[in-house]
Parts: structure tokens; C-alpha cells; sequence
């Protein structure tokens, strides 16, 4: 079934219903069914009225996650395994783990952070902003 114009009250073709259903009548719409060969129309009403107050939301900060370095043994299956599942990506080259900086902290790992270097050091001088 597909939509085939939609009117506003006071236009013709929905005044009848403008008539029937007052100011609470917001529009008419035209459907139209082509297996059966039917148009239906159908009305859209207001049936509840509220104050409503615009809520100032906290300013969602969609930037990308700061990445940062991680050192993980060969042998530490289950700590790779939970990186891996935390969003860790693994660089071949480097033969170390990527993962968004607040996956490091909830995991536990900022010990593990290498620095741009290449040495291991803790998070002193990072800002966090989460």
C-alpha cells in the first residue's frame, strides 16, 4: 500500500473530516492498495494534549576515541581474546595491539600503553576526556 497525497485540514477533499473530527484533525492522507484496486483514506488526530518541556541534553561528543598502543604477550590468550572482543585491533607490523583509549582504562591496561617511542609507560601526561 502506498501514500498518495497527504492534505491539510483545511484544503478540499478534507474539509468533511475538518467538519467531523475539529481542531483535533492534523491531516488526511490517500492510500492506495493496487492488488485490490482500493484507495483508503485515513486521518491523523491529535487525541492527547501535555505540557512538554525542551530538556537541554548533555552535548554528545561523536569524535573518534583517542587509539592508543598496547604490549601484549604472545602467551596471554585470554588478555588478547579480551581486547580483541573490547575492539582491539591487532598491527602485524608493529607486532603490537590498537585499541580506543577508555577500552584500555576499563580493561585495566593503561601499564601495557607504548608511547611513540616504542617504550611502555604509564598515562602520566595523557588527558582524559570521556
Amino acid at each position: 500500500m502506498r501514500v498518495g497525497s497527504t492534505i491539510q485540514p483545511w484544503t478540499d477533499g478534507a474539509k468533511k473530516y475538518s467538519r467531523k473530527y475539529g481542531d483535533s484533525l492534523v491531516c488526511v492522507r490517500f492510500r492506495y492498495d493496487e492488488k485490490l484496486k482500493k484507495r483508503f483514506t485515513t486521518v491523523e488526530l491529535i487525541v492527547d494534549e501535555a505540557p512538554w518541556f525542551l530538556q537541554k541534553r548533555a552535548p554528545t561528543d561523536q569524535k573518534t576515541p583517542k587509539m592508543v598502543k598496547i604490549k601484549i604477550e604472545k602467551w596471554e590468550k585470554q588478555l588478547r581474546a579480551d581486547v580483541k572482543s573490547a575492539g582491539g585491533k591487532w598491527l602485524p607490523e608493529e607486532k603490537l595491539w590498537s585499541l580506543p583509549l577508555p577500552q584500555v582504562l576499563k580493561l585495566d591496561l593503561e601499564s601495557r600503553i607504548v608511547n611513540e617511542e616504542g617504550n611502555r609507560g604509564s598515562t602520566s601526561g595523557i588527558f582524559i576526556d570521556l
